[in-house]
């Protein structure tokens, strides 16, 4: 071995003593400053109600949104609450000046409520004619279903067919109608049909946009020989099996946990705009806010401020639980009916999330009056307004008003 000299030595050691003090400043784990920023990260992915449009339906619920406005609107019409059962119930009554007018109480669903046929009130009280020539008006009866809006939330046990009675006595005892036509769409078809199949007798006419029977999936309606011929048909079945498979989501949830969603939703106005107003914008025609619909954006917030300052979000959805199977897949057997029933129409919107053809309309009624919209949706009342109207006043025409 060479030894090595002193200089040698003196400079292999500054050698390691630098690489030492190197290794010294060089921690084993670095450190880096970080911010907190996760807003790039949030996916902007468009599966209910669009974030831009919620945006500005806030802005202007929050900048243009005038409720004493919509409180004075609304109160140009007769609002009238009475004791029933123990349901404090909530109606408008608008009478015609005709004195042979047909009374008619037409019920909402959910999420709407008796504002759904502010648009539709006065032009029924007005005397017009069918199609045929005949003289028609309408006494106008709008309830407001148990648990909405200002009506009373009504006891765990209560179902539809409670309300149907409830009905029947306002118009027959409190109101003093003999006979009356009745309207149902959505949850509140459930009740008209109660009153039209088991109160035949006084209601002698019902017309439908909804009826509360599950529609015909295509195996369904082709192993019943029914054909859809039709473009305006067939959209409106493709419509409805949109519905069935990615649109009902909120319905399981409010059948089976309603506690959850309300509570989460009931002090949180956001909240419960994104959730009901989602189901106007997606029920509805897409060209909404265009005649003759009159479902815009202030028509939402007025009917989502409706259910936050009157607290009935929670209330309303418990219908959904105690109404499980108000939507039977059970048509009712042939000679099953009732034989006085009266006539009953409906009316078939193209963008609703139901679609019956005439023949399964057969089965529930004595249909004697079918027609389809290329316009409008779920909220006929708003999204195609004279439609509507024009399809109850053919009422008159196969109207009989002696009770049985």
């Amino acid at each position: 071995m060479v030894p090595c000299s002193y200089a040698s030595l003196l400079q292999l050691w500054t050698v390691l003593a630098s690489a030492t003090a190197a290794n010294a400043q060089q921690p084993l784990h670095a450190v880096k400053p970080f911010r907190v920023d996760l807003s790039a990260g949030v996916p902007h992915i468009t599966a209910g109600i669009d974030l831009g449009v919620l945006k500005s339906l806030k802005k202007e619920w929050l900048d243009d949104f005038d409720w004493q406005h919509e409180e004075k609107e609304l109160n140009r019409f007769h609002h009238f609450t009475t004791s029933i059962d123990g349901i404090t119930l909530h109606f408008i009554h608008e009478r015609s000046s005709d004195p042979h007018a047909i009374p008619i109480l037409l019920n909402h669903g959910w999420p709407g409520s008796f504002t759904e046929f502010i648009p539709v009130i006065n032009s029924l009280t007005h005397i017009s004619k069918t199609l045929n020539g005949k003289p028609v008006s309408f006494h106008v009866v709008v309830p407001s279903l148990p648990g909405f809006t200002f009506s009373s939330p009504p006891p765990a046990n209560w179902t539809l067919e409670d309300t149907a009675c409830i009905q029947h006595t306002l118009m027959t005892k409190i109101l003093g109608y003999e006979t009356f036509a009745t309207h149902g769409t959505d949850y509140g078809s459930g009740p008209s049909y109660t009153l039209y199949r088991n109160h035949s007798d006084t209601v002698r006419a019902a017309h439908f946009s909804f009826v509360p029977f599950l529609p015909y999936l295509p195996e369904q309606l082709a192993a019943a020989n029914i054909t859809l011929n039709t473009t305006l048909e067939k959209d409106e079945q493709a419509n409805a099996l949109v519905w069935r498979t990615t649109g009902n989501a909120y319905f399981s949830v409010q059948a089976t946990k309603p506690n959850t969603i309300g509570l989460a939703l009931y002090d949180n106005p956001l909240g419960q705009l994104a959730w009901m107003g989602e189901k106007f914008i997606s029920w509805s025609d897409p060209r909404q806010g265009t005649p003759p619909s009159v479902l815009t954006h202030n028509d939402i917030l007025r009917s989502v401020s409706l259910f936050y300052l009157t607290k009935s979000f929670v209330s309303s959805v418990y219908t959904y639980y105690q109404n499980p199977t108000t939507f039977s897949p059970t048509y009712p057997e042939p000679g099953t009916l009732p034989t006085d029933l009266g006539p009953m129409l409906f009316s078939a919107f193209k963008y609703n999330v139901g679609y019956w053809p005439p023949q399964l309309l057969k089965k529930i009624g004595n249909l004697v009056y079918y027609k389809n919209h290329d316009f409008g949706g779920h909220f006929a009342g708003v999204d195609n307004p004279p439609a509507l109207v024009g399809d109850l006043r053919e009422i008159g025409t196969y109207w009989n008003g002696t009770a049985l």
